[in-house]
């Protein structure tokens, strides 16, 4: 190779294992772009690496060799001034030796057998150009949009720059476009390509004017580590005035999250508390910025605590469902017409637990599932219990979490809970929230539309509370919608609300289905859906959540009336 008039020395690289095919076959796919040496143990490979000690690049050693294993050549190379300076990278099959091998010093690994060709040429050039501190990255490893680092690249980058250089002090930093999707949907693919392209080039701009690294995580997320900054709001403040003049005519808003460099934190952490940090002042265009605290780290704790009780929790029925009535409002008086179940957590020492703290942590780390198992279970009990006790059935609403939907078992799952309970597939009705249909929209509604056509009644729930209702609701295969109770918190005292409920109630008899509306507190309020035509309220007007005992007191008031109408 001829760079700058001079000849560049090809780099060297040391093959240590004991089974001649392993070496041929690294020979293979190594020999176009390295000078490679052979050495059958680790003896000979230690011999070989203080003959070569200049020349080497990297060592590809394999763990398990007669004479002296890899495991020995590790704690040897560690223990040599020289010697460690080489990167090594360790050959094996078996997932507990990757693990043991980094820990005792490897920079990486490289799984047996050897099949992807493409791979270990680009592990093997990514330990070459990060042991001698390069700059210059490869195509493959930056982001084709923005010019940053890939995702993968990036993590790694980091890990190893943390790894080698402890000295080292960054800041992380998670960086996001406020409802990205929204953009896209209004202006087209191609402009958000230019607004993403634009803010990597700015990002681009600081890491030349800073001691900081960054990549294009997913989307609209951005990663950067950074040297600590005087003012991360001015940081903020840089990218957010750039959108401003490039894109006058469209809001654009930027939100940001940091994690301040901290002892014996690693840089997967850091990046975790950034997101968290980040993520808290979605939608807060006022505060588009939060810098992870002593708060966050409590609330981080009590998150991880609560992931570990999970289980336990199950095991033990720490979970409780309670039931919140829904009135049919058509008629005088309201009626009782069926109820939603809602989960509660009494935990041993945290006391309750608001369903607003762990439902959303569960969602996010896949886990609601298994709470919403539970809480079909117990509501289909509790339905056949309740019609065994009183001669008729309450149907009950249950949620369908988004990693619901993706269960290929789903459908299955509910038919077979309906069955074994002997009711009917309307005493279980089934809501989603709108926020679960805008990803994979195609498959959601597929499952959906099997649900329904099964037999299972579909509530939208949250409506009005996202962006894609009204673009979903000609293809959303449902029977009810929930109007978000934000809508009917204001509707006795403004106008706009009101307006905006009515427009609602418009489309939902166009499309002929029926509303029900959450969060009804006051006659006022009722009264006003009343001579709107809404159809169903649920609400503290009527009933807060209740545990079963309770809610079988409604039932009982319920069947009274039915008693006087009949005598």
């Amino acid at each position: 190779m001829i760079r700058s008039g001079q000849i560049e020395r090809a780099k060297t690289v040391l093959v240590v294992d004991d089974q001649e095919i392993n070496r041929d076959a690294l020979e293979a796919i190594l020999e176009d772009r390295y000078e490679i040496l052979f050495a059958e143990n680790g003896q000979e490979a230690l011999e070989m690496m203080k003959a070569h000690r200049e020349d080497l690049s990297v060592i590809m050693l394999d763990l398990m060799m007669p004479v002296m294993n890899g495991f020995e050549v590790l704690q040897r190379v560690r223990e040599d001034e020289e010697l460690r300076k080489i990167p090594v990278i360790v050959l094996t099959a078996e997932r507990e030796a990757e693990l043991r091998a980094l820990q005792a010093g490897a920079a990486d690994f490289i799984t047996k057998p050897f099949d992807e060709i493409e791979v270990i040429l680009a592990r093997v050039g990514r330990i070459i150009e990060m042991s001698e501190g390069r700059k210059l990255i490869s195509a493959a490893e930056r982001d084709e949009l923005t010019g940053l680092y890939s995702r993968n690249f990036f993590v790694e980058y980091v890990n190893r720059l943390f790894r080698y250089h402890p000295e080292v002090r960054l800041d992380a930093v998670a960086l996001n476009i406020e409802q990205f999707h929204s953009i896209n949907a209004l202006h087209g693919r191609e402009f958000g390509d230019k607004v993403l392209k634009t803010i990597g080039a700015e990002i681009l701009s600081f890491l030349s004017d800073t001691e900081s690294i960054a990549g294009r995580i997913d989307a609209d997320r951005f990663g950067i580590f950074c040297r600590k900054q005087e003012d991360y709001r001015a940081m903020l403040k840089r990218f957010q005035q750039k959108l401003d003049t490039l894109f006058p005519d469209v809001n654009i808003h930027l939100r940001m999250g940091v994690c301040p460099w901290a002892e014996n934190t690693d840089p997967v952490t850091m990046a975790d508390r950034a997101r968290s940090a980040n993520s808290m002042v979605r939608g807060n265009y006022q505060q588009p910025l939060r810098i992870f605290d002593g708060e966050m780290l409590r609330r981080e704790l009590l998150n991880q605590r609560l992931l570990n009780d999970l289980n336990r929790a199950l095991d033990e029925k720490q979970f409780m469902v309670f039931y919140q009535p829904k009135y049919d409002i058509r008629c005088t008086p309201p009626r009782l017409s069926s109820a939603e179940a809602l989960v509660r957590w009494k935990h041993p020492e945290q006391g309750l637990i608001s369903p607003g703290v762990f439902v959303p942590l569960f969602e996010g780390n896949g886990l609601i599932g298994l709470i919403d198992s539970f809480v079909w279970t117990e509501a289909a009990r509790q339905v056949a219990a309740w019609r065994d006790q009183f001669g008729f059935s309450v149907p009950v609403s249950v949620n369908l979490s988004r990693s619901d939907v993706f269960d290929p078992h789903l459908v299955d799952r509910l038919v077979r809970l309906v069955r074994d309970n002997g009711l009917a597939y309307r005493d279980i009705k089934l809501e989603v929230t709108e926020s679960a249909c805008t990803d994979n929209a195609k498959i959601v509604l597929d499952v959906i539309r099997r649900l329904r056509e099964t037999g299972f009644e579909i509530e939208m729930d949250d409506f009005g509370s996202g962006y894609s209702s009204l673009n979903m609701l000609s293809d959303m295969p449902i029977d009810v919608l929930k109007l978000d109770m934000k809508f009917i918190r204001n509707i006795a005292v403004s106008e706009t609300d009101r307006r905006l409920v009515s427009l609602m109630l418009d489309i939902a008899r166009y499309l002929r289905v029926k509303v029900v509306a959450e969060g009804v507190e006051t006659v006022d309020q009722l009264k006003i859906l009343q001579d709107s035509g809404c159809d169903l309220v649920q609400g503290y007007y009527f009933s807060k959540p209740v545990p079963p005992h309770e809610f079988e007191q409604l039932i009982q008031k319920e069947a009274g009336i039915e008693r006087m109408k009949k005598e």
